[in-house]
């Protein structure tokens, strides 16, 4: 393949990683036009962001069982046309149960591009060049989930929301073309017909979807005050259980849980589960907070949440070249810390904050995230045997999409909850003051006035309570911060070769 060719495929294939990404983001904040639009909650309306996320997360550790029985073009032309399509149904569904049916064939079809793109790069990228081609790569998936909150809200106050899923389907139909065009020559002749280890994706599918119906619901059911809730929770580890046991004996299985033996992959599982959760809650609530407390526009809301692009993109390269210098470790401490300074500078917002205010701690997480995301990727697969890295990118990204599952379900509800106790004290404090300074204690009450009183409630509730949860996840990450060190650091060889 010439390195014209070449180049062009990398383009492709970062591509077609950037819009799988961005589908994890760009609907978060159009949440309240998709409620709206469809006679649903917005607590409701965040079934779209989870349920694709676990469908994503689903079709993760397939992805080499895949690539060895049609091969990696046949699958990645196969992904993207499926996506397209997928997107195409998002985006005209009539209801929220028929929108989150397709946002799971949608995840279902994303799932195996990341994993299927990184193969195909290592594959015709010449070893000189693998360096920049890693690193144009890891750009684009450090760019998506910033970029999509803007995409998002700017198509949902001028074309509808709905463009935000019909944007995906030429872009991924261009993709696929291309892909057949650069990656003709990879087709294997025969591809293989490998088993699949079927009961360990029956257990996987119903602890994961039993999990998946736990969080989207609990909120409308009052979670554990619900026995179905708890039926859920008791399927959800049974199956976890038995997938984990399943797993460990059979000779052929889908999910190599074996590699957990190797203590530093562990640790950066567990770190890539809590921070990555932590990071993806602050980014749900943002947007959140910032259209139903401070009545900013979906637009206003992305252009704020896109800041972390300013310093992302710059800071990208950077943490890849510092990776051959600097232990890997202290740049993840670095990155862990500037975004847990971030999170708790959101800790001290008001409702009279201003829109230069609000952008101060974006910019940081923007600066922090690549020191955490580029070396956590890279230390994953380094401090396991060469033979198991691919077990360890499947596990990985396995753990990152059901990290931002449950966050997302996490902490909406946590703020909902949060906030009705809040509001309900502001309330009652802000209507008796009032009603005693106007001499209104054995009157009719206005009921104007008292509507005002509440609305005004409601936004310091929300506030407070967005505070209270930034806190929270602040604390996670600095406990992130110092928890990286516990890694064994990795040869410095085999380091060099990742990057």
């Amino acid at each position: 393949m010439s390195t014209t060719k070449v180049a062009g495929a990398i383009g492709l294939l970062s591509l077609a990683t950037f819009i799988v990404i961005l589908d994890a983001t760009i609907i978060n904040v159009a949440i309240p036009h998709v409620a709206a639009a469809l006679s649903a909650s917005p607590s409701e309306a965040t079934w779209v962001i989870t349920s694709y996320a676990v469908a994503e997360a689903l079709t993760v550790p397939l992805s080499g069982w895949l690539v060895e029985r049609f091969g990696a073009t046949r699958l990645l032309v196969g992904c993207l046309a499926c996506f397209s399509f997928s997107s195409a149904l998002c985006g005209s569904a009539s209801s929220l149960r028929t929108l989150i049916i397709f946002r799971v064939l949608q995840g279902l079809s994303g799932g195996p591009l990341i994993p299927v793109s990184q193969t195909l790069i290592m594959k015709i990228c010449p070893p000189k060049k693998l360096e920049m081609a890693m690193g144009l790569w890891m750009m684009t998936s450090i760019a998506a989930p910033i970029a999509g909150p803007l995409a998002g809200g700017v198509l949902a106050d001028t074309l509808g929301w709905r463009w935000a899923f019909y944007l995906n389907v030429p872009i991924a139909a261009a993709c696929a073309l291309g892909a057949i065009y650069f990656f003709r020559d990879q087709l294997p002749k025969v591809p293989s017909h490998s088993r699949i280890d079927f009961q360990g994706l029956f257990f996987l599918c119903v602890w994961v979807s039993a999990l998946q119906i736990m969080l989207g619901t609990g909120e409308d059911s009052d979670w554990f005050r619900s026995s179905i809730n708890w039926w859920l929770l008791a399927i959800t580890i049974i199956g976890l259980v038995v997938f984990v046991a399943w797993e460990l004996t059979d000779r052929q299985a889908i999910v190599d849980l074996t590699i957990f033996r190797y203590g530093g992959f562990t640790v950066c599982t567990l770190v890539m589960f809590i921070a990555f959760g932590a990071f993806f809650a602050a980014l749900i609530l943002m947007p959140l907070w910032l259209q139903l407390a401070m009545g900013y526009t979906a637009t206003q809301a992305g252009m704020i949440m896109a800041g972390q692009a300013v310093l992302g993109l710059v800071a990208a390269p950077l943490a890849a070249g510092l990776m051959r210098h600097v232990d890997p470790r202290g740049l993840m401490s670095f990155g862990l810390a500037i975004l847990a300074a971030s999170i708790f500078l959101r800790s001290g917002f008001a409702t009279s904050i201003t829109f230069s205010k609000i952008m101060v701690p974006q910019l940081l997480m923007g600066l922090g995230l690549p020191f955490f995301f580029v070396p956590i990727m890279a230390l994953s697969l380094t401090v396991v045997p060469p033979s198991a890295t691919a077990a360890a990118s499947g596990i990985i990204n396995f753990v990152r999409t059901i990290a931002g599952a449950i966050a997302t379900a996490g902490v909406v509800a946590a703020w909902n909850a949060d906030a009705k106790q809040v509001h309900a004290q502001l309330a009652m404090l802000a209507k008796g003051q009032t009603l005693l300074q106007e001499g209104k204690a054995l009157a009719q009450p206005d009921l104007k006035m008292i509507a005002v009183l509440d609305q005004t409630a409601w936004g310091q509730a929300q506030t407070i309570s967005a505070n209270n949860i930034s806190i929270v996840i602040g604390l996670l990450l600095a406990v992130c911060a110092l928890a990286v060190w516990c890694i064994p650091k990795p040869a410095d060889e085999r380091l060099r070769r990742q990057f």
